[in-house]
Formats: C-alpha cells, sequence, structure tokens
C-alpha cells in the first residue's frame, strides 16, 4: 500500500471513529483486546495484544484516538486480562462463538460469497434455535465486515463449557462423525435433524446413481473403498427398494446384508465426493477451529474492517435475510475519488454496478475505500 493510500484509509478510518457509534461488548473490562494499526509496513499484519482496560469509556475513548485498521476482543473472561502470557490471565469463561467465512464455504464474486454465506448463517441459527434449544434472545448476530458472520452466545450456561464440549457441539452442527448404522436403525424421533437431513442426501445420492448409465454408476460404486465389481451390482440392483424404505421405514434398511452395509458405509467413510458433497449442504458449514477455541480473539461490532472499510455490523435475527451487506454495512460516502486499479474489476455497491478499468478512475470514496483495503487498488489523486 503506497504512503498515498495508506493516509487516505488512515484518515477515513479516523473520521469513522470521530464521529461514529461504537458499542462495547458485554464485561468488555474483563476482555483481552487486540489492534493492527495503520503503521508504514500495513497491510502487513503487526498485532498489538494484551491489552486491557478499566472499562467501557477507557477502551472506545482509546480507539477513537487510535482509529486501528482491526479491532479484537477476546471471546473469554479473564481476572487479568492485561497480563503478558495466557496462563497469567486466570480464564474465567468464554461465549460461544461460530464464525461463518464464505472463503471456507464458495469462492467466487464477492457478492455471490456474501450471499451464500448469509444461507448458511441462516442455517446455523435455525439449528440452533429448533434443535438445540437456543432462543433467539440469546445469540448476537454480526455482520465480521468481510466475508461472513460471527454468531455470539453469552449466557452463563455455556461459559464454562471446555474446549470438549463445544466440540461436540460444532460437530454436530457440521455433520461430523456420523455413523449411518444409528441413524438408520431407529425411526425419526423428530421431522427435523440428522436423522432426516440424513436419509435426504443419502436418497438423492441413490437417485443420483440411477440417473448414471449402468457402467458408469458401477465404477463410481467400485472406486469406494472395499467395494467391487459385484457388490457394486448388486447394490444398483436395489437401489429402488432403498429409497422405498427410506421414505417409509428406514430401520427396514439391512445394513448386515453384504452388499448394501459394505456400499453405504464406503460411501459415508468418503471425506470428498458426492454424497459428502450433498451431506455437507445441508450442514451449518461454521469454521470449528474457532468455536472450539476458548480463548479466541473475534472482532467487536461497530468497528471498522480493515481489509474492506465496511462496518463490524450488528444486526437482529429477523433482519437477515433483508440485510444487505454492500449497503448497508457500507459508512463512507460518494463523492468523488481518483484511483489506480491494478487490473479491471466490476463491483455492485450502495445499489449500483460498477466497472473499473485498469488505470485511472473516478468512483465513489466508499469503493474507492474498499478497493484500497482489500489492496485492488491506490490512490492516484482527488477527483
Amino acid at each position: 500500500m503506497k504512503p498515498a493510500t495508506l493516509e487516505f484509509v488512515k484518515q477515513r478510518f479516523s473520521e469513522y471513529y470521530r464521529t461514529g457509534t461504537l458499542t462495547a461488548p458485554p464485561s468488555a473490562g474483563q476482555r483481552e483486546w487486540a489492534f493492527v494499526f495503520f503503521d508504514p509496513e500495513y497491510p502487513e499484519i503487526r498485532m498489538r495484544r494484551h491489552i486491557g482496560f478499566p472499562g467501557n469509556d477507557e477502551l472506545l475513548q482509546y480507539v477513537r484516538n487510535m482509529a486501528p485498521a482491526h479491532l479484537y476482543y477476546s471471546a473469554a473472561y479473564y481476572t487479568m486480562p492485561h497480563a503478558p502470557t495466557m496462563a497469567e490471565k486466570e480464564w474465567l469463561g468464554a461465549d460461544l462463538i461460530f464464525d461463518l467465512d464464505a472463503d471456507h464455504i464458495v469462492r467466487g464474486p464477492y457478492d455471490m460469497m456474501l450471499s451464500r454465506v448469509k444461507e448458511e448463517t441462516g442455517k446455523l441459527i435455525a439449528m440452533l434455535t429448533d434443535e438445540l434449544g437456543f432462543a433467539e434472545r440469546e445469540i448476537s448476530l454480526v455482520f465480521s465486515g468481510g466475508r461472513g458472520y460471527h454468531v455470539h452466545i453469552r449466557e452463563i450456561a455455556v461459559r464454562g463449557w471446555g474446549s470438549a464440549e463445544r466440540r461436540e457441539l460444532i460437530d454436530y452442527l457440521c455433520g461430523i462423525g456420523i455413523d449411518p448404522g444409528i441413524l438408520l436403525s431407529r425411526p425419526s424421533p423428530s421431522p427435523r435433524g440428522w436423522h432426516q437431513r440424513y436419509i435426504a442426501a443419502l436418497t438423492e445420492y441413490l437417485l443420483w446413481l440411477e440417473g448414471m448409465e449402468q457402467k458408469e454408476a458401477i465404477a463410481e460404486l467400485s472406486a469406494l473403498e472395499g467395494v467391487g465389481k459385484m457388490t457394486a451390482e448388486e447394490f444398483l440392483k436395489r437401489t429402488g427398494d432403498l429409497m422405498t424404505a427410506l421414505s417409509t421405514d428406514p430401520s427396514a434398511i439391512n445394513l448386515k446384508d453384504f452388499a448394501i452395509g459394505k456400499v453405504i458405509r464406503a460411501v459415508a467413510g468418503q471425506k470428498e465426493g458426492k454424497f459428502a458433497s450433498l451431506l455437507r449442504e445441508k450442514a451449518a458449514l461454521a469454521d470449528e477451529p474457532v468455536t472450539t477455541d476458548i480463548k479466541r480473539l473475534i472482532r467487536m461490532p461497530t468497528s471498522l474492517h480493515g481489509g474492506s472499510g465496511f462496518r463490524v455490523t450488528p444486526l437482529a435475527i429477523r433482519d437477515l435475510s433483508s440485510f444487505d451487506p454492500l449497503t448497508d454495512a457500507v459508512v463512507f460516502g460518494t463523492r468523488d475519488v481518483r484511483i489506480a486499479s491494478q487490473r479491471e474489476l466490476s463491483m455492485p455497491l450502495l445499489g449500483s454496478d460498477y466497472r473499473i478499468g485498469k488505470g485511472e478512475s473516478v468512483v465513489p470514496e466508499a469503493l474507492a475505500v474498499f478497493l484500497c483495503c482489500r489492496g485492488l487498488a491506490e490512490i492516484a489523486g482527488r477527483a
């Protein structure tokens, strides 16, 4: 990032932090805080952490004065959050955090990634409320300012959970460690949950096999570990009966039958492939290490994301479907700014579609901040 670009972005962030509405998280004085500043080396990340504040006023005054590029706080609560080592901090508990990042889900144009990760966020919230018993009032939802969403649960009941308990929860949400023998051996207790999702994925997989040429389907199954051609042929003869059983009484499926049991368990054991893909589509694709980490740093809502210039935006769950980050998380205006782009690109922002050619062009300030923060353009002078 050239000096003029760094100064432009730093000035815009400083203006936001002077005039914008900032909100500290609960128990700010028990959190560790971490910052990345607009140093001359930026965007080379040099995080300053192990910082503590007596309370909200001191924190917010520091943020307004320093105008950081990135601002994080710990999901954990500590007796001495400013202590230089984790052991000295004295861990007291931690919020339950879920991070949904489009980078881990899909690649493509930025607006498409944002749309896809919003779907996953809705799926996660539905699983938390409909299946795991969390009330909506216990859930805080935040657009990360980058490519996804953060979900915070701060209830006292979960604060003391260690990594093992959090791992069990995220495994359920992500559909990790599913045993077909358990799910297919008993009637469904509910129209929701992994029992139904697994049956739906397996049915879709069988329909996919039926849509293939016979030789192609045999080759697909024969490629599975431990499945030979004769076993594949025998299994394919029974796909119609299997789909009937899945729709009426899955417990009637005999996994002790050699061909059926061998193929279903081989299919279920794959980490990649068609069935794994179908099953992933039904999971909530949260970032597992974030949830299991009881000392995780997370972005502060109402701060700015140094990689986009967008606001880390809290929102009500009921507003998720209508929330548009490319409008609702934008805090900068539309005055003209001249940039030099490294390549041709297109970008929707504030309800308009922009096409930027390689070289110099004039764009709205909000788009200039975004492109400069992303390393896609440099400031070429004010228009």
